[in-house]
């Protein structure tokens, strides 16, 4: 069956690489062999990130990107990070639902995988998932993220490129989204352009731009307008992106950001790895009997976590 599954990756076999990833995404045994096969045939695939509030349209904006980059003759994934559902744990598929004319084209795979809580809005497994489409031989991977605002910061973390999709509504919470979603921004899409209001959060991400201290190195986010539904803006949006794809690779930040993805992956499998051999039984059963106390009777959180550290 493992041969199986990595030969299906490297055909790009959809039923093959939906089986690698939901190995990934549940952390089996196989998951880690998988990746560490395929590893060697990764680096090739460009990330993009597609992020931004609620109702600023992600799903119809990444519906066409898909359409402009097949045009181009790019094969494309995308992972769309769902709100998981309370009752199942899975991902909810609407918005897979708009982007289901794609899914007769067999150079285009699309998956839906649930947050389950992660940080950030990413699905835990995101970034080992990229290493299976990449190593599939996808030339785009698009991830679109939840639409929960601010904390959207860990699609830095996934991407080469970071699209922040608002709307001209956005303009009245520009300030307060300055300090979060704002700054991991490589190209501001204002979509749903046609609606009033657009051109005053036009000016005013270029105003907050305008005092951004940079030299030959640094990329000045691009502000691009767009109406998903009617593709209008899209192929210059596409254009923002070769753009800034071809400035990383000039200045020497894609191998910089690959070399980032790798030593945040190598920390977070030792941390999951130390965490999963500290919760030993005995420990798990002290901390249940603390538990178990009236809050005035536990020990502190500080205190029983110097218990739990030193009992081995």
């Amino acid at each position: 069956m493992y041969s199986e599954i990595i030969q299906g990756i490297r055909g790009r076999k959809r039923r093959f690489i939906a089986r690698a990833i939901t190995h990934v995404e549940n952390n089996t045994e196989i998951s880690s062999r998988l990746l560490s096969e395929l590893y060697s045939e990764t680096g090739s695939a460009y990330r993009i990130g597609i992020t931004g509030p609620p109702g600023a349209g992600k799903s119809s904006l990444t519906d066409k990107l898909i359409q402009n980059f097949r045009e181009q003759r790019k094969t494309v994934a995308v992972i769309v990070i769902d709100p998981t559902s309370p009752f199942s744990g899975g991902a909810i598929l609407g918005d897979r639902i708009r982007m289901i004319r794609h899914y007769n084209d067999k150079d285009v795979y699309i998956r839906s995988m649930a947050s389950r809580g992660g940080h950030g809005g990413l699905a835990q497994a995101t970034q080992e998932v990229g290493d299976i489409l990449d190593a599939a031989g996808f030339d785009i991977i698009l991830f679109e993220t939840v639409g929960v605002g601010q904390v959207e910061l860990d699609v830095i973390q996934t991407s080469d490129t970071v699209v922040v999709v608002l709307v001209p509504e956005s303009g009245d919470d520009i300030q307060m989204m300055k300090a979060g979603l704002m700054e991991i921004a490589d190209i501001f899409a204002i979509n749903k352009s046609d609606r009033p209001g657009s051109n005053k959060l036009y000016i005013s991400i270029i105003n907050m731009l305008s005092g951004t201290p940079h030299d030959e190195t640094t990329w000045i986010p691009q502000v691009v307008k767009t109406v998903a539904l009617k593709s209008d803006g899209v192929s210059e949006l596409v254009n923002n992106i070769q753009e800034h794809r071809d400035h990383i690779k000039r200045t020497g930040l894609w191998n910089q950001k690959m070399v980032d993805r790798y030593a945040k992956q190598v920390k977070e499998i030792i941390l999951h790895r130390q965490e999963d051999a500290f919760w030993n039984k005995q420990k798990c059963n002290i901390l249940d009997k603390e538990l178990s106390l009236d809050h005035q009777k536990r020990k502190s959180p500080q205190k029983l976590a110097e218990t739990l550290y030193t009992n081995d």
